[in-house]
């Protein structure tokens, strides 16, 4: 069997021995590698939902390190039998995957923040009544938007921009060295100050109406005390807010693919 396997080598041109020598240092850069993207994979849009089959996460993971790894195997670190060395670049590796994952994760987030922010402000959510399948301080529209994020991202193909980030980031961040903690905090804290003020635009509108409604009830319970104010406007309140959703969720919709994709754009690695 071994004479097949070295015949088998010499047709191809290839050294057996050289091959042999280089798998330590092959096996240490695929380590590093799926640490950082299998990390990443864990967060990025799309690809790390909950809904998604752990099988197909890690088989994704394993084909896309195949890809990456060609690609940077002349910028990994010099592969070495210490533990203390090999522990604190894989811990690296781990730190700089999340960082680039979460920052792509929270541009996702931006928009079912909105929908939970819509349906506060106009009544589709009650803390007196949780609902039973998604939970307390859950909201139908905020599960619909979540589930419609990833689904926007990947028919779009703007989830191939943080792929392009990781492979990028290795040019910015070098393989097992660890993140600076200056800039990183920076853009961390940046990215969330954008999700959330993206999250507030998308829902301005029914903020506004929300505030107006609130108003008008305020005034009829004063001029009408023995009303009921809050079981008369309640049904008024939500079939309002459901109309004014049908007639801007295109807008509102479009309005998020356009910023997330500018966002996206500006992913640390692109």
């Amino acid at each position: 069997m071994r004479a097949r396997c070295s015949t088998a080598w010499w047709r191809w041109g290839v050294d057996e021995a050289a091959l042999l020598a280089s798998l330590p240092a092959w096996a240490f850069a695929a380590m590093l590698v799926v640490a950082r993207i299998g990390t990443a994979c864990m967060l990025l849009p799309g690809i790390g939902e909950a809904e998604l089959p752990v099988t197909v996460r890690l088989g994704f993971i394993l084909c896309l390190t195949g890809l990456v790894l060609p690609v940077v195997s002349g910028a990994m670190p010099a592969a070495t039998a210490e533990i203390a060395p090999m522990a604190g670049m894989l811990i690296a590796e781990i730190i700089t995957g999340l960082w680039l994952g979460w920052l792509a994760r929270l541009i996702l987030l931006s928009l079912p923040m909105a929908g939970q922010l819509i349906a506060s402000a106009t009544g589709m959510i009650n803390v007196l009544q949780p609902d039973a399948a998604l939970g307390a301080g859950s909201s139908a529209l905020q599960r619909l938007l979540g589930l419609c994020a990833p689904v926007l991202l990947l028919a779009s193909g703007l989830h191939l921009l943080p792929l392009q980030a990781i492979v990028g980031s290795y040019d910015l961040i070098p393989a097992g060295q660890f993140l600076p903690v200056g800039d990183t905090v920076f853009v961390y804290v940046r990215a969330v100050s954008e999700a959330f003020a993206l999250a507030l635009r998308l829902a301005t509108p029914f903020l506004i109406a929300g505030v107006l409604y609130q108003a008008a009830i305020g005034l009829a319970a004063r001029l009408v005390p023995q009303l009921q104010v809050y079981f008369a406007a309640m049904p008024g309140q939500i079939l309002g807010s459901l109309a004014l959703l049908g007639v801007i969720v295109t807008a509102v919709v479009g309005r998020w693919m356009e910023a997330a994709g500018g966002l996206l754009s500006a992913l640390p690695g692109l």
